[in-house]
């Protein structure tokens, strides 16, 4: 059975068998598309098809999880938590030098986060990797849910997502989905990130990298953090 170090609650599984069917991806974003306008342009006649495939993917039985490695060693895990009354999904970054995984981000109906600024998304989805989850377009979308950024490159922004939705799914009009996607990004409301010592932190009250949150991640793991989602280097937004 999979195991990520101090996540314990339950029987993970490798996911990456769902990356493939293009419903995964909507399914996948769900708590972004908000709305009836936006769930008709994301599922349209395929949402009783989804709606399985969302029965499966939260099965108690098994929680699929996909592992994004990065480039600095770290990986990060997305874990479908699949506690009866409780589920969500779970935004893991591990070092093999940790003792415990940290949590980025967390989608569910006690939401934490953002996880992820722009710039760091797309870092995080363009960095190279031999195992786990190799595909750009496949990262971005998978990583989307923990995005929360006030100073989106709108236009360039729109096109990467749209290139990615029309790359991976069967959407009819990838480019509104984008959008709309853009337009809400995580649950929380959009933060705003600067360069603060050599960390890259937000304004969010729901955040771990915001550090003036009592529950906000160890300095030291937020250093790390910020230079593995960047590349190497915790630049300036």
């Amino acid at each position: 059975m999979l195991k990520i170090p101090g996540y314990e609650d339950g029987p993970l599984a490798q996911g990456s068998a769902y990356l493939d069917d293009p419903l995964f991806w909507p399914v996948h974003l769900g708590s972004c598309l908000r709305g009836e306008d936006a769930q008709r342009a994301a599922f349209g006649a395929d949402w009783d098809a989804a709606m399985q495939l969302y029965r499966v993917l939260s099965s108690e039985r098994e929680w699929p999880v996909f592992s994004v490695p990065l480039s600095s060693g770290h990986t990060i895990h997305v874990v479908y938590r699949n506690i009866e009354g409780d589920r969500g999904v779970d935004y893991l970054i591990h070092d093999p030098a940790w003792s415990a995984a940290e949590i980025l981000a967390v989608d569910d109906g006690h939401f934490m986060g953002p996880g992820m600024a722009w710039p760091e998304l797309l870092s995080a989805a363009r960095q190279p990797a031999t195992e786990g989850v190799d595909d750009a377009d496949a990262r971005l979308l998978l990583l989307f849910p923990t995005l929360g950024d006030a100073g989106l490159p709108d236009d360039a922004a729109a096109a990467t997502i749209t290139a990615a939705l029309t790359a991976l799914t069967l959407i009819e009009e990838p480019a509104e989905v984008a959008n709309t996607l853009l337009e809400n990004q995580g649950q929380w409301a959009p933060a705003h990130w600067r360069q603060a010592d050599g960390i890259y932190i937000n304004d969010g009250g729901h955040s771990y990298r915001n550090p003036s949150n009592a529950f906000a991640l160890p300095e030291e793991h937020l250093r790390e953090i910020s230079k593995a989602l960047n590349g190497g280097q915790a630049t300036a937004h």
